[in-house]
């Protein structure tokens, strides 16, 4: 173990480096409700920088130009406000234009209420969009930090106030609001969010997570609703660039229907396009959609609209009253709306559905079932069996020395058993994502090249372990020493390897409760270890001191031995429910993917 006083300085140092760095990162969440960044000393009394906007007016669902320009600096932190109370949470939500210099922040409830800066690098200007949510003020003003260098910097800079439009809004049927555009087919702003009901009754709904509320911010909702001849689809979910869904007869992408909605330059338009293969699609010229309507108000982007149940004019639409598989997928736009790929997995229906048939509220996965098996069985192996093999043969070969099982020594025919199980579990995980994928996966960074690196070493454990020498043989030590480094070396690669495998998108479980659980296990296995190793040093010095008095040593032998098994029994048990409870959180997240 390290001196206290090396673990003290270390922990010293590095308090003392983020402090110094404060936030190059841009994420100034702690700074939500002061505005004040982090770094020492006092913000500067008279700003150098200055916020304007577009407009003075505004009514809910519009968006309006924000600009921060000045000298030189490294850092800022935008918020809107109510002006009459300027010390209340920020209101409404902003969308980017440049993501290289800024990004959006969740601040209290709302998300994407705040922008800050995506480093130190110094910049002169900035501009974002700011939508107004429904329930606005009536007066908001635009407030700015501005960080200028680490200890110079100003707080809520205070920007222009607009306030809502006194012009009465017009009630529309079908609670959207029409708009005039230089089209053929009408275009409407939608007036609230979509509701589940009817959900499973009238219309054929998808919900992700299951059975949220489309009116809930991190909700993705689909549904499609039969009306004679034509069916009425919605589509929302938090996104600042598009959505989409496509029909398709298998569960790969290429050969499908889609339909997307797409934010460009802060009005989303919607559009079919046939997808081929893992290429970006190309966007149809004729749109066979009608009654077209939208909505983009605090990060949720919904659009709703009409397509007759046949299509036999439109190549590459599929009809309707047929059985497919639905994909639902979310993802990032650049300027002149230009799609990029979705940056995780697609949401996927596990059967083929017919969305005019009998109406149901289902849900989906965005990881196919072959990658939550090879998850769930590799966390199955090294997560219990390897753990408590390792445990098993490390501490109890005293405890369990006099008890048999199958004529070997008890100790070593468990710890044989966990390790064979760990190699047929590894095994058969391992060959899963090749089955799914049909050939090497050159988008999943280190993780497969280090899990080859440990299937390799887990078969190598086993063979080596089957030409072990005798107990007196001369090489028994080497062997001994190989043993315990190889199979350390794998439990510390394959560690390694679920830590990355975790965060990909075709298992992305929960960030960062993924990171912090694997972390809690790894510190729950070490603290064990150490408990044992301690227990077993101070119970060999206790026999050595009985040893030395000469007095009822036979006696006081078997009461230290019997002392020592039955502690080392207790914390075998405990270590063996906290692992399973362990195992059952990463199971029960995997199962909610």
């Amino acid at each position: 173990m390290e001196p206290p006083g090396l673990a003290c300085a270390v922990w010293m140092f590095i308090c003392f480096c983020a402090s110094v760095d404060g936030y190059p990162n841009g994420r100034v969440r702690s700074a939500c409700s002061s505005m004040i960044p982090c770094h020492g000393g006092s913000p500067r009394p008279s700003p150098e920088h200055t916020i304007t906007v577009n407009v003075t007016e505004f009514k809910p669902g519009d968006n309006i130009e924000v600009h921060l320009s000045g000298p030189d600096f490294e850092g800022f932190f935008i918020q809107a406000r109510d002006a009459e109370h300027l010390d209340n949470p920020a209101v409404g939500s902003f969308m980017l234009v440049d993501r290289r210099l800024s990004q959006l922040l969740t601040c209290g409830r709302t998300k994407n209420s705040a922008v800050s800066h995506t480093s130190k690098a110094k910049k002169k200007y900035i501009k974002v969009y700011w939508i107004a949510p429904g329930d606005a003020p009536k007066r908001v003003q635009f407030l700015a930090t501005v960080v200028k260098k680490y200890k110079t910097f100003w707080v809520k800079i205070p920007g222009p106030i607009v306030s809502q439009s006194k012009a009465p809004f017009p009630t529309p049927p079908l609670d959207v609001t029409s708009e005039a555009i230089s089209t053929s087919r009408s275009v409407s702003h939608l007036s609230k969010p979509f509701n589940a009901s009817g959900c499973g009754n009238s219309k054929f709904c998808i919900r992700n997570p299951s059975n949220c509320d489309p009116e809930s911010t991190s909700c993705f909702f689909l549904s499609f609703q039969r009306e004679k001849n034509s069916v009425f689809i919605e589509m929302s979910g938090p996104s600042e660039g598009y959505l989409a869904f496509a029909l398709s007869y298998d569960q790969w992408m290429g050969g499908d229907d889609a339909y997307l909605c797409i934010n460009e330059d802060h009005a989303v338009h919607v559009s079919t396009a046939y997808l081929k293969r893992r290429s970006p699609p190309v966007l149809d010229s004729e749109n066979a959609l009608e009654d077209v309507s939208w909505r983009l108000v605090d990060g949720v982007l919904q659009c709703s609209f009409r397509r007759n149940i046949r299509l036999p004019a439109y190549k590459g639409r599929f009809d309707l009253d047929a059985s497919y598989y639905i994909f639902l997928a979310d993802g990032e736009t650049s300027e002149g709306g230009r799609i990029h790929k979705h940056h995780r997995q697609p949401l996927i229906t596990n059967g083929m559905y017919n969305v005019t048939g009998l109406p149901q509220d289902i849900g989906g996965s965005r990881s196919p079932r072959l990658i939550k098996a090879h998850g769930a069985l590799m966390f199955v192996a090294w997560i219990t069996t390897v753990s408590i093999g390792v445990i098993v043969a490390r501490f109890f070969k005293p405890v369990w020395c006099h008890s048999f099982l199958f004529g070997k020594e008890m100790w070593f025919q468990v710890h044989r058993m966990l390790m064979l199980t760990t190699v047929m579990l590894t095994s058969i995980s391992f060959v899963l994502p090749f089955v799914y994928r049909g050939c090497w996966s050159r988008q999943a960074g280190f993780h497969p090249y280090l899990g080859c690196t440990v299937m390799a070493l887990t078969i190598f454990q086993p063979l080596m372990a089957g030409f072990r020498p005798s107990h007196h043989a001369p090489r028994r030590q080497l062997f001994n020493w190989f043993h315990w480094s190889t199979g350390t070396t794998v439990r510390i690669l394959a560690v390694v390897t679920m830590f990355l495998g975790m965060d990909l998108p075709a298992l992305d479980l929960p960030d960062p409760w993924d990171t912090y659980t694997m972390i809690g296990f790894v510190a729950w296995h070490v603290s064990i270890d150490v408990l044992l190793e301690v227990h077993s040093y101070c119970l060999v010095r206790k026999v050595e001191v009985i040893e030395d008095d000469r007095v009822q040593i036979l006696q006081s032998l078997t009461s230290a031995e019997a002392e020592g098994r039955l502690f080392k029994q207790i914390v075998l048990t405990i270590y063996i429910c906290g692992n399973i409870v362990f195992l059952i959180a990463f199971l029960a997240a995997i199962n909610q993917i």
